[in-house]
């Protein structure tokens, strides 16, 4: 098995337990890891034979800037499974997503969940 990785991606969306976090698009992160075997990619060197990341990208993009959830738990898990779905070849999908600025009353960093979704 191989990892693909994407690190980093930044989107505004609306998620979280109180009134304001649904009112205001606050900044999320996250980070993939694509678990599919590269073998066929990495000796044909055509696309068609591995997955697109920049696809897996917007796939999990369109699921932080869609419907609000209350918890960035569900809302990690809902993208991990909208990868999944995307390729029979992908495995397991890890999913590392972070509010950048959560509302709470400390200097913080970020909040985050670390999961695995697989088949």
């Amino acid at each position: 098995m191989s990892l693909l990785e994407v690190r980093g991606v930044r989107v505004l969306a609306t998620h979280g337990v109180l009134p304001e976090e649904r009112e205001r698009a606050q900044p999320f992160e996250f980070d993939l890891d694509v678990h599919l075997d590269m073998t066929k990619a990495a000796a044909s060197d055509e696309l068609d034979d591995t997955v697109d990341y920049s696809y897996i990208v917007q796939l999990a993009v369109d699921v932080v800037t869609g419907p609000s959830c209350n918890l960035i738990e569900k809302l990690a898990t809902d993208m991990g499974k909208a990868v999944l779905a995307y390729d029979e070849r992908v495995t397991a999908v890890d999913v590392a997503l972070r509010k950048t600025h959560p509302p709470v009353p400390h200097d913080l960093a970020w909040a985050g969940v670390r999961l695995t979704v697989s088949r």
